[in-house]
């Protein structure tokens, strides 16, 4: 085996490592951070916060008595309460037994059912928290679309596809082949009439004035982003490439670049791709994804794994903090209500579940994201966290869920469950957690 041909695999892997090992360990901290200050707030103390899991790499204890430590293992993390007897907050009876009743309030058993219910879904509330933050942030760092459609900066296209073009940077686009736009919606509509012949015509207001323009076809083929771990990110297709042909047959918008696609099926494609000047070639074979519908659906279709842009970049405005959070929040419901109803059909039948990705998909998806830069990163970052913070309230012993489980039923009852049962309980669902791994990571490996 030639050792340095395999020096450039190994850097992708240790990259990806790297990228997976670092959301994660964000992630994991805020949630249990969440744990553990709203433990301190409600009177619960904690022993030890750890990153990770093994053999202890580096560890301080503060002035409140708690030990925070970094183990060897970054996989995870727990807080471990007073009178826990492991990290899961098992139950100790011998050694809650020794202790009076004001030290009993300090413990994860012996607080009260509140502060108990309140230090349990503060992990999950705290990941969403996270997810809200990041998505406000990344919105009003990128800015928000002004309506009606204004040009901000015509896209780098090749010169034949720039042709006879009379848009201008600060040109509000007030009507296009004649059909009125006052946003963006209607401007998508009136895209989906036009006719594939290269030139559109613009009506745009500038400078006070009312202008008949003609200018490129509004959705060129033109990459505006590639998603991690698609068949255009393996190949190396990046933001801003535009594709000129597929198998040879020139095109003019991303519709038919999306048609030809679905054409092909599964077989095999040849992109002719300009990229700064310069045409490329890229084969790749489309895969089938199951995507979600506006009615909480889904449907088949063969993709490559990239979105398309406009001829323009839009101009933008920076929103106020109110609006950018209320954006935050658009964005981890529709990633839950998408995660739901993804679960829902695979487990019906009705998409592969294939759609399940385990810890080397994320793992890639992680390393695939932060090679296409910061921002893509710090976005993957918020909807993993959602992600988790979803995970952790499904309902199942072990979970954070299954533990607000157990407290509902004592607040029902006056009683918590006995512990033999939650023994039990506890043992089920560590054997359904691992048994979802388990087949998670069986799709990572034998999955297209």
């Amino acid at each position: 085996m030639d050792i340095l041909s395999q020096i450039p695999t190994f850097g992708n892997v240790a990259f990806t490592l790297v990228a997976f090992v670092v959301a994660l360990s964000i992630i994991v901290t805020i949630h249990e951070y969440g744990h553990y200050i709203v433990a301190r707030w409600s009177g619960i103390h904690s022993e030890v916060f750890s990153l990770g899991f093994g053999p202890v790499l580096f560890s301080r204890e503060d002035q409140n008595g708690t030990r925070w430590q970094i183990a060897a293992l970054p996989l995870g993390g727990y807080v471990r309460f007073l009178g826990d007897s492991d990290a899961a907050s098992g139950k100790s009876d011998a050694l809650l037994s020794e202790l009076d009743d004001d030290t009993r309030r300090h413990t994860m058993h012996g607080a009260p059912l509140w502060a108990r219910t309140a230090t349990v879904a503060a992990g999950p509330l705290f990941n969403f928290a996270l997810s809200i933050l990041i998505f406000a942030g990344l919105v009003m760092f990128r800015g928000e679309a002004i309506e009606p459609p204004t040009v901000g900066q015509m896209a780098e296209l090749p010169a034949a596809a720039m042709d006879n073009n009379d848009l201008q940077p600060g040109d509000r686009i007030v009507a296009l082949g004649g059909v009125d736009t006052p946003d963006f919606q209607t401007f998508y509509d009136a895209v989906a009439v036009l006719p594939l012949d290269g030139q559109t015509l613009y009506t745009v207001e500038r400078e006070g004035q009312r202008l008949d323009l003609t200018g490129p076809y509004p959705f060129p083929p033109l990459i505006q982003s590639v998603q991690p771990g698609s068949a255009a990110a393996e190949v190396g297709l990046k933001e801003g490439d535009v594709v000129r042909a597929v198998d040879g047959q020139e095109i003019i918008a991303f519709s038919e670049l999306q048609s030809l696609i679905a054409e092909a099926g599964g077989t095999p494609v040849t992109l002719r791709v300009w990229r700064d000047g310069t045409d490329l070639e890229f084969g790749l074979t489309p895969r089938r994804m199951d995507l979600p519908l506006p009615d909480g659906g889904f449907e088949q279709r063969w993709l490559i794994g990239m979105t398309g842009g406009l001829v323009f970049d839009p101009a933008t405005r920076t929103p106020g903090p109110w609006g950018a959070l209320v954006h935050g929040v658009d964005q981890i419901y529709y990633i839950i209500q998408s995660s739901l109803s993804a679960l829902y059909h695979m487990v019906t039948g009705a998409i592969s579940s294939c759609n399940l990705s385990g810890p080397i998909g994320i793992a890639e998806s992680s390393g695939a994201a932060a090679s296409q830069g910061a921002l893509s990163f710090i976005w993957f970052i918020a909807m993993l966290s959602t992600a988790v913070g979803l995970l952790n309230l499904f309902p199942i012993p072990v979970l954070d869920g299954g533990h607000l489980v157990f407290y509902a039923y004592e607040a029902v009852t006056g009683r918590p469950p006995s512990d033999r049962a939650i023994r039990v309980l506890m043992t089920l669902g560590l054997s359904i957690l691992l048994a979802l791994m388990a087949f998670a990571l069986s799709n990572d490996i034998l999955c297209p």
